[in-house]
């Protein structure tokens, strides 16, 4: 009887196949810049949207307001595009969405990492009188 469990729990156990990950980047890609007012953001995808490196300025070091100012953003930015141009991407387009401080910084900062930027468009979600803003702050 204690063979049999054996038996069963080898049997239930199958072989791990695990798909292996592209090595190499596409050659053209787009970064996404997401800066707010607490932190910012650099996701590096393919023409299709698939993420091929990310970065944030917390996972960097930065806690708190630091992680909103724009040396954060430098880092952030300059990290990620060091990962896809190990990858092997030459080319982007980026993307800046959000009203954070470090906007201009975190394009340089691609810039500098070897990237070639070919657009730079601004995404940040505007309202068309849409949705009633919040009250004023009272300080």
């Amino acid at each position: 009887m204690a063979e049999e469990k054996e038996t069963t729990a080898a049997a239930q156990a199958p072989a791990a196949k695990t798909k292996k990950k592209n090595s190499k980047a596409p050659v053209f890609g787009v970064v996404h810049i997401y800066c707010s007012f607490n932190n910012t953001i650099v996701t590096v995808s393919d023409d299709k949207g698939n993420t091929i490196a990310w970065s944030t300025a917390g996972s960097h070091g930065f806690k708190g307001t630091k992680k909103s100012t724009p040396f954060a953003a430098q880092i952030t930015s300059n990290k990620a595009a060091e990962k896809a141009v190990a990858l092997g991407m030459r080319e982007v387009a980026v993307k800046v969405c959000g009203p954070g401080q470090g906007r201009e910084t975190a394009v340089r900062a691609v810039q500098q990492a070897g990237l070639t930027v070919s657009s730079i468009k601004d995404i940040t979600p505007i309202p068309h009188n849409g949705c009633r803003p919040p009250k004023a702050r009272r300080v």
